[in-house]
């Protein structure tokens, strides 16, 4: 085999080394990172070169007081509050290598892929401001791909590096390119972090589970603006079925030590 001049293909470690004779599809493992974090269940190790955080709906439409849930007269405040965690927290995973993705509700302008009873969720009588709508504030289309309602929240800090998916269902694993991007990457284990706890976050988790995926919901990353029977259901089945729960200080001191 013709070791020289190989050119890479593919995405790390899902790739391969070519040339003109030859292909080398071993696929090479990344170098384990191990570290060690405290849980409300049990000590986990876990590699961080296995690893990503997924960050659900921190946008201007569930966020905002201008946003469409404030809109219709939700408190979303508890919205807010996993914004201080997260910039101490992204920056520190950034650093070791831990890819961030933001997974943000972003529909198709003809909604062609959401289904009337979807539709319905956010616009139950039919009658008021709902997917696609104008908000009266400022005129963005509600949850729609390029809209401001469907950007991240200005006071969320963002790098080049970070990678950014539309999600069209509370779980952002179903019609989305999310699943074969964290397969490509290698990613077995995934941090959990954004809104509502109960409804997207914990439906994306759940699903992360089902396929094998390896969850930790990040605590303090994380809310809801659900009552609050919501948060401790959800944070219940996460423990006794779904995976694991931490705060962002466990991992911090799990990547410092």
């Amino acid at each position: 085999m013709n070791f020289s001049s190989w050119h890479p293909l593919g995405v790390a470690p899902n790739a391969w080394n070519v040339n003109q004779t030859d292909a080398d599809i071993t696929r090479p493992p990344l170098e384990p990172r191990p570290i060690t974090i405290t849980t409300e269940t049990k000590t986990l190790r876990l590699d961080l070169a296995k690893t990503a955080i997924i960050v659900i709906d921190l946008q201007n439409d569930f966020c905002h007081p201008d946003g469409w849930l404030a809109h219709i007269g939700v408190d979303i405040t508890p919205a807010q509050q996993p914004i201080s965690p997260l910039n101490r927290l992204l920056p520190r995973l950034r650093s070791v290598q831990v890819p961030v993705i933001w997974l943000n509700w972003g529909n198709r302008p003809d909604l062609l892929n959401i289904s009337a009873g979807l539709r319905h969720v956010y616009n139950p009588t039919g009658e008021d401001i709902g997917l696609g709508d104008p908000l009266p504030k400022n005129g963005s289309s509600v949850l729609m791909a390029g809209s401001w309602g469907a950007a991240i929240v200005d006071e969320l800090d963002q790098q080049p590096q970070d990678i950014y998916i539309n999600k069209y269902r509370m779980s952002g694993f179903w019609d989305t390119p999310l699943d074969s991007i964290l397969r490509n990457l290698g990613k077995t284990t995934l941090l959990f972090a954004g809104v509502n706890a109960d409804q997207c976050v914990m439906a994306t988790l759940q699903d992360a589970n089902f396929l094998g995926y390896d969850c930790i919901l990040v605590k303090d990353c994380t809310a809801t603006t659900s009552p609050d029977y919501c948060w401790l259901a959800t944070v219940y089945n996460v423990k006794q079925c779904f995976g694991f729960v931490c705060d962002s200080q466990a991992i911090l001191e799990g990547i410092h030590s």
